[in-house]
């Protein structure tokens, strides 16, 4: 395999393969993440998701009859407090009437989610941990993060930390401004597709 790329939680995937299958890829590029325990404010936030729907008393232990109100409320409420960039935010909700018009709209759009499902893919995170097997990893790796990351906040250092353990990866931390969305600003790749192409190109093939 040339490269195994994912974003947020295909970024955790990108790590646990690295660390689980470490000669299948020449290259790793797991973004908006980071291979350590999920915890502090991004597990903290998860934990919220998955208490507030299981103790709202529509979800009857996942046997509802409709959707809880409390999935819509929790989505909402991690969306706006982990992603969207405080420079973004402030751009774009600049007054109490211009964020009321976007808390008012996102409330009012049709909420898919299957509740059991949605306890489930953000529970499905508590274990994540890759940490401890980073020595493993041999494949060249580089790290694309942006600055405002709320999910993954670049100066707690662990990051930098857990890169030193890996020969050849390099962090590639995109700098945040009123264009960028915190964590979602790797989901626009015109941040880092320049800088991804240039340096696969640097990346050797494996036997060649």
């Amino acid at each position: 395999m040339r490269l195994i790329l994912g974003n947020s939680m295909g970024g955790m995937h990108a790590w646990v393969w690295g660390v689980t299958h470490p000669g299948f890829a020449d290259a790793l590029v797991p973004m908006a993440s980071q291979p350590t325990a999920m915890a502090s404010r991004n597990w903290l936030m998860r934990r919220m998701i998955v208490d507030g729907i299981r103790n709202d008393p529509a979800y009857m232990g996942g046997d509802y009859a409709t959707q809880p109100a409390m999935a819509r409320f929790v989505g909402v409420f991690y969306g706006i407090g982990t992603n969207g960039g405080t420079l973004a935010w402030q751009k774009n909700a600049p007054t109490t009437e211009a964020a009321n018009r976007i808390l008012e709209n996102r409330m009012a759009a049709p909420f898919r989610a299957d509740a059991n499902d949605y306890v489930y893919q953000w529970d499905a995170s508590r274990d994540y941990d890759p940490s401890a097997r980073l020595d493993r990893i041999t494949s060249h790796v580089l790290v694309i993060n942006a600055a405002d990351d709320e999910r993954n906040p670049p100066e707690t250092g662990v990051l930098e930390d857990a890169l030193k353990r890996i020969p050849n990866a390099k962090l590639l931390l995109i700098p945040a401004s009123p264009e960028t969305t915190g964590h979602g600003t790797t989901g626009n790749a015109r941040f880092y597709a320049r800088d991804l192409g240039e340096w696969l190109a640097t990346v050797p093939r494996r036997g060649g």
